[in-house]
Parts: C-alpha cells; structure tokens; sequence
C-alpha cells in the first residue's frame, strides 16, 4: 500500500498512458532533435534522455557530440541486437521554444500526456518559425548593444548610437547573408569584426574627441562573442564530459582569437590608410613597458639618512592630463558636454533590466509570458552581486563572476524546486549577461597597444578572460545547484539547468 501511495505522490514509471515501444522511440528521438535544435544545456542532454528512457520503460543508451546524438534503442526487450539512430540538428537558444519542450518532457515523465501526444507536441513546436522576424530581432540588436555600451564598456550617449547601427548590421548579416550562403557563414565573424573595428577606428580619429575606439568596437562585437559557448564547455568539462567539453573550448578560444584578430586588422587597416591618425595613435599610447635599471641607489635631497638601496629600479612617464582622465579606456575630459560623458551610476538603474529585457527577447522569449519579469529580475539580481563583488575585489574577474553566478543559481534552482517553474530559461539572461560584465572589468575587448607582440599578446588576452569569466561562472552555478537539492525529495526527471 504504501508503494501504491508513493508512486501516486511521485510517479517514477508510467501506470496510465502506457503505448507501444516504436511511439516510445519516436518520442525520444523527437525529444533529442528538439533538446539540439533549442540550444538546451548540453551536459545535462544525456542525463534528461536517459531519465526519460527509464521512466517510459524503453531500454536506451545515448552519446552526445558536438550537434549530433547517437541513440541505440532495443525494439524487443527480449532480443540482445539494438538500433542506432543519428540525430543532428543545429540552432540557437530559443527561450519560449525550450520552455516549452519542457513542459512537454515533464507532463510526459509525469504521466500527465502519453508519449504520442508528446512526439506530436514537439514535431509542432520544430516545424513553427522564429517567433520574432527578422527585422525585429535587428532592432533588438541595436538596442541591447546600445545599452550594453554604455552599462559595460564606459561608453557615452553618441557611443551608443554607433554600436548599437554596428550590431544591427552584424545581425542581419549572421541571420541573413551568412544563413544563405555556407560561403560567407566560414568568414562572417572576422569580416564583422574588421567592419567594426574599422567603423571606431576611424570615428574616434575625428577631431574633438565625440567617439571612443574601444566602447564602440566592444559593443559593437559583443552579441557575436562566444560566451554561452564557453560557458558550456566548462560546465561540460565539470561533469566529466570530456570530449564534448575539450572540442568547444578549443572551439571556442579559436574563435575568441579570429576575433581578436580581425578587431586589429579593422584598426591597423584604418591607420594603414589615414597616416594623421596613426601618428596620433602611437603619439598618444600608454607605454606598457618600464625601463629597468640594477645597480646601488642613494638618496640624493638630504631629507633621508644615508642608507644605499640595491635592487632593480623600474622607472616611467609619468601620465599626461589625458591618461589621468580615462574611464574603461576612454578618454572623458570633466569639462566636456553630458552626451560625451559617461552615464552616470544610478542609471544603471535602468538600463540593466533593459538590457535584461532586450536580451531576453533577443534570445526569442515571448514578450507576454510569466516568465519574462521572472527572467529580468533574476537578472539584475545577478548583475548587483556582481557589482558589489567587483568594488570588493577589483582585478579579480573569476571570483566576481563566481558571486554571481551564485545568486542566479540559487534563484533560478529556487524557483524550479519550488514553485516549479524551467530553471535553464530563467538563468540564461542572467548567466549571459555576467560574460560581457567580466570581460569589460578586465580591461575590455580591445586594447591598446605599441608593436607586434602587443598586438599579437592583445588578441590571447581576450580569450583567457572569456575562459576565467566562464571557469568562475561555473564553480558559481555548480555550487549554487549543490546547495538547493542538498536538501528535501530526490528530484525523479533530469536537471534541466547549468
């Protein structure tokens, strides 16, 4: 009676909706397309697949590589031979799509809907178009890389404009032309970044200081960065999947250095063309390097004891009026206008659930849905935690990341254990936001620099701090998840989180 009773409060196998083992199979292929092709967490593919193979009764192993999982699914029971089946699909995070395929797997674990109701579910949610056209996700792009300009990379009010124009081109190239022709798709991410680094070059160099080099190639290129790709590659690597986990991550840092890169030969190729402009370049760049000299030192003014110092002694420029009035690598003179200002601290007020807004519907969540407000105040709880970490422990980008991860962890877990709701699509606006954040507090996507190997040092600098912003957003994300089911009733269905 009372396994009767326990089955009835949480039910781990199917008691109603029994159907026959080729509707059981078609359900999880359908399962596993729609999982790829809406961009759910990879390391926790498997795990879901294999929680609902067990609970439906059907005798299945699943692999998962990079857009392609391998299925072998025993048709009898009884007989030792299985089939295999591939399933590739490539896509992007759907947000209102992913919910929903949620929703689909849990009624179906949880014996609410059978399995054929649940194939027919899906097959519909697959054949459905972007829930956004083309040239409102443009628009999305051009705002949320104007706010993300001035939020993040210290960039003023005729900043925003510049990147936010630069994105909007960007995403009509990556969903139009790179989409049509498998051509452009290979070079598309260097041929963008040289565009924009192009565009602020040659926007910065005209007289009167109106724009900033750095604030509009930054936010000019930041919807194209490999964040979320990184990030999984760590969350991968962390759960043991190893191959999947090595193949993005090297992925990954490849990409971040083509556009690194192409950020440099779009500068370099301005400064090859306007010769005023890179003699004030070079004029005007901080020198990175000291000049050391070893040997026995004296105090010489009188004012200490005679006490000889050996050692070495690094010695500089001092820095000119322009240097001591740069804010995040611009510069901002005080008795400038306010449109060439930086926006000041309490508008963070509003641009960050702006921003959370923009980038939620960006990533193809319906505008009237509950989960919307739920995902924008995750979010910005987030990005405070963040803040407040970052004037604690400046310079330290992996622990600052870590915080916040933490909390949106812990919110995003909270809210699915308690009041039921999707965990990964409430955290995902939070959890993008933290890499554009981290990479701006360590020092920035472009930088300045004198030669050679600046320049070349420039573009690996880029990708370790994408990898240290990921590795602290995962030890936080990992933690926060440990925390809340340490706790209370074995959860039967896979995790469907980071």
């Amino acid at each position: 009676m009372s396994s009767v009773l326990q089955h009835a409060r949480r039910p781990s196998v199917i008691t109603q909706h029994i159907q026959d083992i080729k509707i059981r199979q078609k359900f999880l292929l359908k399962l596993s397309k729609a999982l790829l092709s809406f961009g759910a967490p990879s390391h926790r593919i498997t795990s879901q697949l294999t929680a609902a193979a067990n609970i439906l009764g059907a005798e299945a192993e699943f692999v998962h590589l990079p857009n392609i999982i391998i299925a072998s699914i025993k048709s009898n029971p009884n007989s030792p031979s299985a089939r295999t089946y591939f399933v590739r699909a490539t896509g992007r995070v759907a947000l209102t799509s992913l919910h929903q395929v949620h929703l689909v797997y849990r009624d179906v674990l949880h014996d609410r809907i059978g399995a054929e109701e649940g194939t027919q579910a899906l097959k519909k949610l697959l054949r459905e178009h972007p829930i956004y056209p083309l040239y409102f996700r443009c628009i999305l792009a051009f705002f949320a890389a104007s706010v993300i300009c001035a939020t993040s990379f210290g960039g003023s009010f005729l900043d925003m404009w510049v990147s936010g124009f630069c994105a909007c081109i960007l995403q009509y190239l990556g969903l139009n032309a790179a989409h049509k022709s498998a051509m452009y798709a290979n070079v598309y991410e260097i041929s963008v970044s040289i565009i924009v680094a192009f565009v602020a070059r040659g926007l910065s160099n005209i007289p009167g200081n109106w724009f900033c080099y750095g604030a509009v190639s930054s936010a000019g290129v930041v919807l194209i960065l490999p964040g979320f790709t990184v990030l999984v590659s760590a969350l991968e690597l962390m759960s043991k999947n190893l191959f999947c986990g090595s193949v993005r991550i090297v992925y990954a840092v490849i990409y971040t250095l083509f556009l690194g890169f192409g950020l440099t030969i779009g500068s370099d190729f301005y400064l090859v063309v306007d010769r005023r402009a890179r003699k004030a370049y070079y004029a005007n760049s901080i020198p990175t390097n000291l000049t050391y000299t070893h040997g026995r030192f004296v105090m010489a003014n009188g004012s200490h004891p005679f006490v000889p110092i050996q050692g070495v002694l690094g010695q500089a420029d001092a820095l000119n009026y322009e240097q001591q009035h740069l804010v995040k690598g611009c510069y901002r003179d005080p008795s400038w206008q306010w449109f060439k200002q930086p926006f000041p601290w309490w508008t963070l007020l509003i641009l960050v659930p702006l921003y959370s807004t923009l980038s939620s519907l960006g990533n193809l969540q319906r505008f009237r849905s509950v989960q919307l407000p739920v995902m924008v105040l995750f979010s910005c709880c987030s990005y405070a935690a963040n803040k407040g970490a970052s004037v604690v422990l400046p310079g330290r980008t992996d622990i600052v990341s870590a915080v916040g991860a933490f909390v949106i962890g812990l919110l995003g877990n909270l809210y699915s254990r308690v009041i039921g709701g999707t965990a990964f699509t409430s955290m995902v606006t939070g959890v993008l936001f933290l890499v554009p954040s981290g990479i701006a507090q360590g020092g920035g996507i472009t930088q300045t620099y004198r030669n050679s190997a600046d320049q070349y040092s420039s573009g690996f600098s880029l990708a370790l701090r994408m990898i240290s912003v990921a590795s602290g957003v995962t030890i936080g994300l990992f933690v926060s998840q440990l925390l809340v089911y340490l706790f209370g009733s074995r959860k039967n269905a896979a995790h469907f989180a980071f």
